[in-house]
């Protein structure tokens, strides 16, 4: 059985890393792996493969940059071709990215099953190109394999056919499994910034509903000095961030405070993570990082698709409409913990994904 996987985007390749060490171990499969370019950076490059214990793609398309239906469309037409190409029996998808529609796009055209991974999560925010991406995958797909109950439940309100929905847990919960314990607190990069493990907040921010909005942007910026006044504060910049920040020249007066960085590997991010003191984030992967290695986090939206973390009280949400109500809601997180739950599954989502698609497929 051919699978070809479709990945775009920096945390699809953390999620694969897991399902594809799966189909490796199964001598009856075979995964072709598709980089659509989507988020290609240095971080993307030998090193971060050899990290996650992953090959390096077979296809890299290199389509990257252009508004939402552009980049779409480009992709659904280079894919499309390998498809062709290949003639594989499933196609795999991850999450929400434009690369995940644009895979299970031309395969639903091509008549060739889709599995969606990370299926049934909703923020209910339709301004969110997210949003709409997961809710079209969904459709055209013929295996869901939800993260948790409340994505299963979504989709069962939403009419899909019991058969198709299948809790199998979060692969991200493997990941950290897998890659958590590899990275002790001693080693290098904590050194280089001069932290101590437990002592400093870390934060990431990309979503454009923050980096577009000066008025969002300057909340976050500002409670974040004023947080760094007490304790460390490090962010590795994404790339969209660093431009808007430096255009707008709010830069130079960060720096001078807070810990900016470039972008980091995904062990270093790991190590980061888990022995920081809190994570403010707008990331939805990150908010669940954060979880699994028991750090209090506060997420910088209006809404999150991953609830169950606010109701168990690992997370809250602290939406960036001014720096004082900001800084207050770190400074409230500090030093809190949630309650003993396990709304991820046990840490083989990635072989029941691999069982399944044997099983549907019939081999």
């Amino acid at each position: 059985m051919k699978i070809i996987t479709i990945l775009g985007a920096r945390p699809q390749f953390i999620k694969a890393s897991v399902v594809s060490h799966a189909i490796t171990q199964t001598t009856s499969l075979q995964e072709i792996v598709v980089h659509t370019g989507q988020h290609f950076d240095d971080n993307m490059s030998d090193v971060f493969f050899t990290e996650l214990g992953m090959t390096k793609p077979d296809y890299f398309l290199g389509i990257h940059g252009g508004n939402h239906g552009a980049m779409t469309g480009r992709m659904l037409e280079a894919v499309e071709q390998v498809l062709l190409y290949e003639k594989p029996d499933v196609v795999l998808v991850y999450g929400d990215t434009n690369s995940t529609l644009a895979g299970a796009l031309a395969a639903a055209k091509l008549h060739i099953p889709v599995a969606h991974v990370e299926a049934g999560l909703r923020s209910f925010n339709m301004a969110m190109p997210e949003e709409i991406n997961r809710i079209l995958t969904d459709r055209i797909s013929r295996w869901l394999f939800t993260p948790t109950q409340s994505a299963a439940d979504h989709l069962k309100r939403e009419g899909f056919a019991p058969a198709s929905i299948i809790p199998v847990g979060d692969v991200m919960y493997d990941v950290a499994l897998h890659h958590g314990a590899r990275v002790q607190s001693n080693v290098r990069l904590l050194e280089q910034l001069g932290l101590d493990a437990g002592n400093y907040v870390l934060t990431t921010i990309h979503r454009a509903e923050n980096t577009d909005d000066s008025e969002r942007l300057d909340a976050i910026v500002l409670a974040l000095i004023a947080t760094a006044k007490t304790l460390p504060v490090v962010w590795p910049l994404h790339p969209r961030t660093r431009a808007v920040l430096k255009q707008s020249g709010r830069l130079d007066a960060l720096s001078r405070v807070v810990h900016l960085i470039e972008p980091v590997g995904y062990l270093d991010m790991v190590q980061l993570e888990k022995f920081a003191a809190l994570i403010a984030t707008d990331s939805g992967g990150v908010q669940k990082e954060a979880f699994f290695h028991q750090v209090p986090c506060v997420t910088l939206r209006d809404e999150t698709e991953w609830t169950e973390l606010i109701e168990a009280g690992w997370n809250r949400l602290a939406p960036p409409v001014d720096a004082a109500s900001l800084q207050s809601a770190i400074t409230a997180a500090l030093g809190s913990r949630g309650n003993d739950v396990k709304p991820y599954g046990t840490g083989d989502a990635a072989g029941q994904i691999v069982t399944w698609l044997r099983k549907g497929m019939g081999v």
